[in-house]
């Protein structure tokens, strides 16, 4: 069992709930999915980074990504609508506590200069987005295996109706904000 889910059930629950006078258990936040995304802009030329991004996100996430294709052709980037050009995995379940776990008291850490996340960076429906600039945070990643250095979006949708009920049941999940 996810050792993040265990403690969402037993403290944060009744700290949620008493914070902001829920009646029911039910009206608790709750974490829906994490979708992680990974851009590929050079997968036109070289589709050999897009096999890399994939089965990097795959290490990180423990899922296997889909591929993300583009919806519109544009011109100045060189890019045909249906290109690959991205990949990117849902995570539900074991496996989104499990990563976030991971990425909370593992990963961010380990960020050159990391002060915290941005306090701001919800986008008013309780959902959190977050960017990370190079994949070599996550453990599973061993810098002599990658060819090119590749960020990521780590977007978590919650139940929360406002930002204020996200950022405290992320927080109270131990996300690292920004003072």
């Amino acid at each position: 069992m996810a050792r993040l889910k265990d403690r969402y059930q037993q403290e944060i629950i009744p700290a949620m709930m008493e914070r902001f006078q829920y009646k029911n258990v039910m009206e608790v936040p709750k974490l829906h999915k994490i979708v992680v995304n990974m851009g590929v802009g050079e997968a036109k030329e070289n589709p050999k980074a897009l096999e890399n991004a994939v089965n990097e996100l795959a290490l990180v996430t423990g899922q296997k990504p889909v591929i993300t294709k583009a919806k519109k052709s544009i011109a100045n980037f060189k890019l045909r609508e249906g290109m690959n050009i991205g990949c990117k995995v849902t995570l539900r379940g074991e496996k989104m506590y499990n990563f976030l776990d991971k990425l909370i008291s593992i990963s961010l850490p380990r960020v050159r200069d990391f002060r915290g996340v941005s306090p701001s960076a919800f986008d008013g429906r309780g959902n959190y987005s977050l960017g990370v600039k190079e994949q070599l945070i996550f453990p599973e990643i061993h810098y002599d295996m990658i060819d090119s250095i590749r960020g990521m979006d780590i977007v978590v949708v919650t139940s929360a109706k406002t930002d204020e009920e996200a950022k405290e049941l992320l927080a109270q999940m131990g996300m690292p904000f920004r003072q």
